[in-house]
């Protein structure tokens, strides 16, 4: 008897097993970096075709396995492997790292003219010449901001392309374009060509470089010019963002192209949401070989704020870019029976033409669907009757889509703000979102009047005096991986940004709102990266030779200051401070940092000589593999974590170079709290020549501190001309954070508060663009 109830468990641990081994068995595409590509005439392709015979068994088995073959720019390839097959390609030699093929998340007319950088600046400039690749979900050729009226035949240095399947077409603005899909699955929506069937990046696009287009708006909001950051420049197109993400062997797929094709400057308004080791993440890996050809790449800090150490991005090697608001939003007003009007932050083009009866969700249970009040308050789909809610505008206590209240038949909704107040959000319906205390008000209105009626107005748009503030999804520091760089690097305009849209994507992307819009308004850091993006091809077209290291420092060292009675979070918040283009351009002095200056903080990081050498191609040494601090990296920021118990004590040695007047002297000054001694040796800098360099040590001296939230200071430099700022940032952190970089897999997920207290909530995926870029 016994045995025969053995039977049955026996049975399912040996179905068990058989799974787990059929799921080792199956290949899945991994990407095998291998570092900088061999010098002299050396066949990549046979080389991958070989090295994966040799693991997988035969040629023809290497040939279907293989999905790219990276060598144009770097060393390396992704294809179809199972788990014993990667972890034989670990353990060879040559290899860097073996990466799974994640999805990365997308990061989503006056801003330009609210940093002071106007359309005399652009025209002033040289144009033609400087060319940015974005990474992104592909492009609208047909807008009117990719014209290419006046633009003569590509620079002789592109050697790109363009594919035009699907009826896509280049021009002298938009020359190259190339799509990636290394899964090869396509979903509804999905357009198999370069085309951009999501929007994002035809907004991103735009904000970098699009022309000038008088009378754009969103449905007469936010009407006005708009333009690009650099609308001089030249677009090359890389889509590697589907409707399911963006994956990693497409991205490396497209760095390995842009580096090749000739592009000047690397826009990436994506990344991943947990920290991952420089050589183990794509974006750090492409920027790094993209910074030794010259190539900056602006990147994204993410859209996970305001948690702190969340920011994504942080390679030194790339620029960092927090999101932060303009002085102009959006609002809609309720209006109810009684004559009470309250305003919330919304864009809402739809008129209700009238009164409407009004609802509280929770008095429209689905009972059927099994709702009870409590959960049908929140006006997810399926959770309110139909029967009760038709033709009636729903208060709803969950911020979502809408289409709950649109599958009920209602004609519009109001929901909480939660924090998310100081953007805007574009709904299928008639919608605002209202602060906690006006809910409540509405509520109590709506459940005990005899006869509750309400109308929503179209929005209007309201100065915004408190701008600029980092918005409240903008990811902040400190940098996960390595504490002594500060991260973000700066911020720029990333809230309410009306931009180029895809006409065949919905505004609010939910699939049965018919609008169309040449022009829309979204948020996002996806929106602040390109604003950096075209503020570096602007500084780029001005200084054709300087570094992507130099190009940094000048964006960053002439960033507006910030105010830090409006921004608690301080540096981790918005870095250097507000990115100023047309300060950016005459900087005075530079920060330039070298490879080899990469190199010796990598050594510190951990890496080895061998390792190293695979990276950069070269005969590169690390005298001691012992992680150390990198206060020697010549940053043009200063970040100081401090062990909790100890006394503050940091030794920053730094090297400018002059790119101001020939002859000009520099005199140091400190800003810091009075606790905290701040030495500059030597505390004047003379320069007799433009390109000469001098060198000089930051001494940072204080008392034993404890959890202490971030102390904020800055270290100038002032010749009667330029203002050279570095902000320096001092802060605790726990013993094992200083020892040696984060390992990420201990890292703990943020606890998430976006969701309300009920389970369901966790596993919903809307329609918005804010679900897919990560702002939900």
């Amino acid at each position: 008897m016994a045995k025969q109830e053995l039977l049955p468990l026996l049975y399912l641990t040996l179905l068990a097993a058989f799974v787990l081994n059929c799921h080792s068995d199956e290949r899945k595409v991994h990407i095998i970096y291998m570092g900088e590509k061999p010098h002299g005439a050396v066949s990549m392709v046979s080389m991958h075709h070989s090295m994966l015979a040799s693991v997988l068994g035969s040629t023809a088995s290497a040939k279907e396995s293989l999905i790219y073959s990276y060598g144009r720019s770097f060393n390396g390839f992704a294809a179809k492997l199972s788990d014993e097959e990667v972890t034989r390609f670990a353990d060879m030699d040559g290899v860097v790292s073996v990466l799974p093929n994640s999805m990365l998340e997308l990061h989503t007319t006056r801003s330009w003219d609210f940093m002071g950088f106007t359309q005399s600046h652009v025209r002033d400039s040289q144009g033609g010449d400087v060319i940015i690749g974005l990474l992104d979900t592909g492009i609208w050729p047909e807008s009117e901001s990719f014209s290419d009226e006046g633009f003569g035949p590509p620079p002789a240095k592109w050697k790109g392309m363009c594919q035009t399947e699907n009826n896509f077409t280049c021009n002298n603005k938009i020359i190259g374009a190339r799509y990636y899909n290394s899964n090869n699955e396509y979903y509804d929506g999905d357009i198999k060509s370069p085309r951009d069937s999501e929007g994002h990046g035809t907004h991103t696009a735009s904000t970098a470089a699009g022309r000038e287009v008088a009378g754009a708006s969103f449905y007469g909001l936010a009407q006005g010019l708009a333009r690009g950051g650099y609308p001089n420049a030249r677009i090359a197109v890389y889509k590697v963002c589907w409707v399911r993400g963006c994956a990693a062997a497409d991205i490396l797929a497209a760095f390995d192209d842009a580096i090749a094709d000739g592009v000047d400057i690397i826009s990436v308004s994506l990344g991943f949401t947990f920290p991952e080791p420089y050589f183990e993440d794509v974006i750090a890996i492409g920027s790094f070989h993209a910074m030794g050809q010259g190539i900056l790449t602006s990147t994204s800090a993410g859209n996970d704020g305001p948690w702190l150490g969340w920011v994504s991005n942080y390679s030194p090697w790339s620029l960092t870019v927090a999101a932060s608001s303009i002085d102009r939003k959006f609002v809609s007003k309720l209006v109810l029976g009684n004559g009470q009007i309250f305003s919330g932050i919304v864009i809402n083009n739809l008129e209700l033409n009238g009164t409407y009866p009004l609802i509280w969700g929770g008095d429209a249970a689905n009972v059927s669907a099994q709702e009870t009040p409590l959960s049908s308050a929140d006006c997810l789909p399926g959770d309110l009757d139909s029967r009760k809610v038709q033709g009636k505008i729903v208060l709803c206590e969950f911020l979502w889509d809408g289409s709950g209240v649109i599958l009920a038949g209602g004609v519009g909704i109001i929901m909480p703000a939660w924090y998310f107040n100081d953007f805007a959000f574009t709904f299928p319906l008639p919608a605002t979102l209202l602060r906690r205390q006006d809910m409540d008000k509405v509520l109590q209105y709506a459940r005990f009047s005899k006869n509750p009626m309400a109308t929503i107005l179209v929005g209007e748009t309201r100065k915004d005096v408190m701008a600029p503030i980092v918005a409240s999804f903008s990811s902040r520091g400190p940098n996960p991986i390595s504490p002594d760089i500060l991260k973000p690097d700066l911020t720029a305009p990333g809230v309410d940004i009306l931009a180029a849209w895809s006409p065949i994507v919905s505004p609010s992307e939910y699939e049965r709102d018919t609008r169309t819009a040449q022009y829309n308004i979204i948020s996002g850091t996806s929106m602040s990266c390109p604003h950096a993006s075209g503020a570096a091809a602007y500084v780029k077209s001005i200084h054709p030779s300087w570094s992507p290291a130099a190009i940094k420092s000048a964006l960053m060292t002439t960033a507006y200051v910030m105010d830090t009675r409006k921004n608690e979070d301080k540096e981790f918040a918005y870095g250097s401070g507000h990115i100023n283009p047309v300060k950016a351009v005459d900087p005075g002095l530079i920060y330039n940092t070298s490879k080899a200056d990469y190199i010796n903080f990598l050594c510190k990081q951990g890496y080895n000589t061998s390792t190293l050498r695979l990276i950069t191609g070269d005969d590169s040494v690390c005298n001691s593999t012992k992680p150390g601090r990198a206060w020697d990296l010549n940053y043009p920021s200063f970040s100081l974590a401090i062990e909790d118990g100890q006394d503050i004590m940091g030794i920053f040695s730094r090297t400018v170079t002059n790119v101001g007047s020939p002859n000009s002297t520099y005199h140091a000054s400190v800003y810091m709290p009075n606790s905290i001694e701040i030495e500059v040796e030597p505390p004047v800098l003379s320069f007799s020549a433009i390109g000469e360099k001098k060198s000089f040590t930051v001494r940072v001296y204080g008392p034993q501190i404890n959890m202490q939230p971030i102390i904020s200071g800055a270290i100038l430099w002032k010749d009667g001309v330029h203002v050279v700022r570095a902000p320096l940032a001092v802060y605790t952190v726990l013993p094992s954070v200083t020892s040696s970089y984060r390992n990420p897999s201990k890292q703990t997920k943020r606890p998430n508060l976006k969701a309300s207290s009920s389970m369901k909530k966790s596993d919903l995926k809307g329609s918005s663009i804010y679900y897919k870029n990560g702002i939900f």
